[in-house]
Formats: C-alpha cells, sequence, structure tokens
C-alpha cells in the first residue's frame, strides 16, 4: 500500500485538527515516490541541507558528465570533476563511501525491502555521509514505510512549529507518536503545506 491512501487519511483528520484543515484547503498530499536503488539514494545524499531546486541542479549537471550513474562511474571521476558538477568535497566523499559500499558489497540496495526498519537503518548509516535524516527519506520515498517521522527535517520542523504552537524537540517527537501508525503520511501532509504555502507566497 502507498503512503497516502484514505484509510489513512481518515485517521488522521480525526484526530488531528491542522491535517483536517490542510486536506479541506489542498486535499490529500501527492504521493510523493522514487524507485529503490543508487540513482535515488545518491539523490538524497546531494539534498542534505540544501534546497531541493540546488540538489536537483547538481544532480543534473553530474547525471549529464557521467555516461551512466552508476557507482563505478562516480569513483571514476576526479576532485576537479566532481566540482566542475558543482558537487561539494563533502558531497563528493559522501557519493564515493556510497560507491564503494555497494562495490565492495557491503551492503546490496536490492535486497533492503526485505529487512525491517531497524535492519535498514543500521545497513544505511553504516556507510559515511547517511545519518537519520537521509535514511529516513530513502524508507519513506523509495520503501514507502508507513511510520516515518523525519525529526531532521527542516521543513517539516517549521511548519510544525508554526500550525501548533510547539517548539522544543520532546513536544514535536510527542505529536509525531500521536500520528502512528501514520507518521509518514502526516509528514507528507507538513511538507504538502509547506510547498502550498511558498506557492502562494
Amino acid at each position: 500500500m502507498e503512503i497516502v491512501h484514505q484509510k489513512g487519511i481518515d485517521q488522521l483528520i480525526k484526530k488531528d485538527k491542522a491535517i483536517a484543515l490542510i486536506y479541506d484547503k489542498h486535499g490529500a498530499p501527492p504521493n510523493w515516490s522514487r524507485p529503490p536503488g543508487f540513482v535515488s539514494l545518491s539523490m538524497i545524499i546531494l539534498e542534505q541541507q540544501v534546497s531541493l531546486a540546488s540538489a536537483k541542479a547538481h544532480f543534473t549537471k553530474l547525471n549529464k558528465y557521467l555516461k551512466k550513474f552508476t557507482p563505478k562511474n562516480i569513483l571514476q571521476l576526479s576532485d576537479e570533476e566532481m566540482r566542475t558538477c558543482q558537487i561539494s568535497r563533502q558531497k563528493a566523499k559522501y557519493l564515493r563511501c556510497l560507491s564503494n559500499a555497494i562495490l565492495e558489497k557491503e551492503i546490496n540496495l536490492d535486497e533492503l525491502s526485505n529487512l525491517n526498519e531497524n535492519e535498514i537503518r543500521e545497513k544505511l548509516m553504516r556507510i559515511k555521509g547517511i545519518g537519520n535524516w537521509t535514511s529516513d527519506i530513502y524508507l519513506m520515498f523509495c520503501l514507502q514505510s508507513k511510520n516515518i517521522f523525519p525529526i531532521g527535517d527542516v521543513a517539516v520542523v517549521n511548519t510544525i512549529k508554526e500550525l501548533y504552537g510547539i517548539s522544543t524537540r520532546e513536544e514535536i517527537m510527542n505529536l509525531s507518536h500521536t500520528w502512528s501508525p501514520n507518521k509518514s503520511l502526516a509528514t507528507y501532509f507538513m511538507w504538502h503545506h509547506y510547498l502550498e504555502k511558498r506557492k502562494k507566497s
């Protein structure tokens, strides 16, 4: 089942007035998803701590530069070539660490869907440059995990502060627990509100 489904929406709007208001005003959020695998995980790494537009531009440049977006081809790029594609030194290092982990068979992205969430996180976070946020986004977008709340996502946290009048990490985590087992769907509603508001500003 996809993250965005009517049963989950009904459950959330029944117990959360803010989500009910978002639904009334903007409808259901898109079911954001990406194919699992190396390309999507690389894209998420590039999205760390930058705007989506910047990350997309950098990814497009890198993708056009490569004959094919593969771990082997990433590892063949020099530092200068990475810079030409607007990939920072740190992000270049992270992409190389991921590429090495795949080629050395330290991780098999195709097999992650057979594991539970804790096992998936553990495998992903063994790779330098992959932390909680990157794991959360990969679990939601690529594996369609239903009960994820990315506390490290600035847009989500700022939207919650605005809509609920809360500010501490503890308060935000407590709120997220009330959304279970539809934390991912509630997160999609937060992004939906954030993006719709930005369109109008």
